[in-house]
């Protein structure tokens, strides 16, 4: 049984240290004292808490806690930052205003920072369309590949987000139209045409009677070897990229009532700075073009044509 504390204190003669007169089972406390080092160590942790208290806030009271005399607090160091942050942000916001877009390439600080802000722009503005990506999905284009209906350099992406695609009431935005063949063909010819069109990616067999109905009817805007022409937002038709899907089914539907899509214009809604890292981002996914002037290569380069 344990003795109770205070009694039997006597001097340990191994250690030669006083026992604080506990013990249980035979086995006794030393009343070691604690380390010199340890005990000005915790003495300077008391100062140190003493001087924090009065420099800088420590005690909450009613309405605010106590201030501190050096005046600091931790929310005026993070407004201090977010200003630094800020004004950081509006000297890159200042150069990407005033260089031209299709000469951004040449600053490759800049355009890393453009795409950097353009991305996060797109997880914003676009993931509920093309995905978070940038894969799409039927009916909406993926921008990971290089097929454009409009042209893939940096001016022409800028121009497609600045003013959309058949935006109503909007002179400038992107504008097609396929016409309906629904009452035009019957069966035979509506076969004999996919069997052409799926030929031209080489998905199916050559179909002499669909491809003169294709001649007749569609070389004007998908061209002779469904090359597709950018100038009128005309897709391709021989590569393996479809919109809607290749499927015969997929096919049929889109001749009888096409559909068309819209993509909203982003003049007004996003400032033009914002636009433009946007640009920048869709440009660098993967399927991005060189910018071609227009006097070189009129078909390529297509910003001035809505």
């Amino acid at each position: 049984m344990a003795n109770k504390p205070g009694l039997n204190q006597r001097i340990d003669e191994p250690t030669g240290t006083q026992t604080v007169g506990h013990q249980w089972d035979g086995i006794e406390e030393l009343d070691t004292p604690m380390p010199r080092w340890w005990l000005w160590l915790f003495y300077l942790t008391i100062l140190f808490s003493i001087g924090y208290v009065i420099a800088y806030p420590a005690w909450p009271l009613l309405s605010k806690g106590t201030e501190g005399v050096l005046g600091w607090t931790s929310r005026g160091q993070l407004a201090n930052e977010l200003r630094v942050a800020d004004d950081g942000r509006a000297e890159f916001r200042n150069q990407l205003a005033m260089i031209p877009i299709e000469r951004l390439p040449e600053n490759s600080q800049l355009m890393q920072q453009a795409v950097a802000g353009g991305r996060a722009a797109f997880l914003v503005n676009c993931v509920q369309c093309h995905g978070s990506g940038a894969a799409g999905s039927p009916g909406y284009p993926n921008l990971n590949d290089d097929d454009w209906l409009w042209g893939g350099d940096l001016k022409a992406i800028e121009y497609t987000l600045t003013h959309g695609i058949r935006q109503p009431g909007h002179e400038q935005t992107r504008m097609s139209q396929m016409p309906a063949f629904a009452g035009a063909l019957d069966d035979g010819q509506m076969n004999a045409l996919i069997d052409h069109v799926l030929s031209l990616s080489g998905k199916g067999k050559p179909n002499a009677a669909g491809a003169q109905f294709y001649a007749d009817n569609c070389v004007a805007c998908h061209g002779p070897a469904g090359e597709g022409d950018r100038a009128q937002g005309a897709p391709r038709l021989n590569d393996a990229i479809w919109l809607r899907g290749s499927s015969r089914e997929a096919l049929r539907e889109q001749i009888l009532q096409p559909r068309m899509g819209m993509m909203p214009m982003w003049q007004g809604r996003l400032d033009p700075v914002t636009i433009k890292m946007l640009a920048a981002y869709v440009h660098s996914l993967g399927g991005g073009e060189d910018f071609v002037e227009v006097a070189e290569n009129p078909a390529v380069q297509v910003d001035e044509q809505p």
